[in-house]
C-alpha cells in the first residue's frame, strides 16, 4: 500500500468523531493508535484491542502523523 492509500484510510470530518482524525469506518482516533505504538504496544497488540484495525489502518496511524510532521515543522522552528 502506498502513502496516499494509507492516508485515504484516515478522515477527518465535522460530522464523524468531532472532527477528530480517525480511521475511516471505525470511529477509532489516530491520537488513540499513537498513543498505544508510544507506549510500546506492538500492532499485534492494538489490533487485538481495537479488531476492527487493520495492520494497515495502524500503518495508516504513523502515515499520517508523518505528515502533520511535515505540514507543521515550521512552527516548531525557530524565527530568524
Amino acid at each position: 500500500m502506498n502513502h496516499q492509500d494509507l492516508l485515504d484510510r484516515v478522515v477527518v470530518d465535522p460530522e464523524i468523531c468531532a472532527g477528530k482524525p480517525c480511521i475511516r469506518g471505525t470511529r477509532i482516533y489516530i491520537a488513540i493508535i499513537l498513543d498505544a505504538l508510544a507506549e510500546g504496544l506492538s500492532t499485534a497488540d492494538i489490533i487485538d484491542h481495537y479488531p476492527s484495525l487493520t495492520l494497515d489502518d495502524v500503518h495508516a496511524a504513523a502515515a499520517y502523523a508523518a505528515e502533520m510532521a511535515r505540514e507543521n515543522i515550521w512552527k516548531l522552528s525557530p524565527s530568524r
